[in-house]
């Protein structure tokens, strides 16, 4: 593809933003690695783009914690330290497991119902790992839209994003994928019978069992 047709294709929105979703794969895919420099350079050429857009692309993924702008050195996509690591988890464990209580208490059935669902498709990705985190992801978001806290979603999707940052993720530690889904059957089996006060332990459980594995890792 040509300067002129990837220009074209980045057209839709603003071209800054476009840029931004493509580094933002690129992190994600491992195409650029945590610590990695980015070649401001290397990139606009191969998009064929300018170095204005690239730089508010750049400052879209600092904003978002996925690259990290050092002095005269440029951008680099960040690295997650084992603090990142931990207090992202105990983050998390405190929001997502007060949003299971909250769910358990006064979700619907239809609402329940749809969870149990994206907790099926969860239990048919288990041979694949890339499947499984994406069910997985799948799964703690959507409980979070359902819940309805919009302030609550937005702080989990930002840490839910840096944390794709993370080299020693829990889930590749050999069995973890098979405790978390035993974690999320009885998470599931608490919200199902509105056990509010267990599905929030749980939903905390789970957390703090993924930050031990990670731990495990490194």
């Amino acid at each position: 593809m040509n300067a002129d047709a990837k220009t074209r294709t980045l057209a839709p929105r603003a071209l800054y933003q476009e840029v931004a979703e493509h580094l933002r794969q690129q992190i994600f895919g491992r195409q650029l690695e945590p610590g990695a420099w980015i070649d401001e350079l290397k990139l606009c050429a191969e998009l064929g783009i300018s170095r204005t857009p690239m730089r508010e692309a750049l400052k879209v993924l600092a904003v978002e914690g996925l690259v990290t702008m050092k002095l005269r050195r440029g951008a680099y996509v960040t690295e997650m330290s084992e603090r990142d690591v931990r207090e992202a988890y105990q983050l998390l464990a405190l929001l997502e497991s007060d949003a299971a209580a909250q769910i358990a208490q006064s979700a619907s059935d239809e609402a329940l119902a749809e969870l149990q669902a994206l907790h099926a498709d969860l239990e048919r990705q288990v041979e694949d790992r890339d499947a499984f985190f994406a069910a997985n992801e799948r799964f703690h978001l959507r409980l979070l839209e359902i819940e309805g806290n919009r302030w609550r979603q937005q702080i989990v999707t930002d840490l839910r994003r840096v944390m794709k940052l993370n080299r020693h993720h829990s889930l590749f530690k050999q069995g973890r994928l098979q405790s978390s889904l035993l974690e999320h059957r009885q998470l599931m089996q608490a919200l199902l019978a509105r056990r509010h006060a267990e599905a929030s332990q749980l939903m905390r459980d789970h957390f703090d069992n993924g930050l031990a594995a990670a731990s495990q890792t490194r």
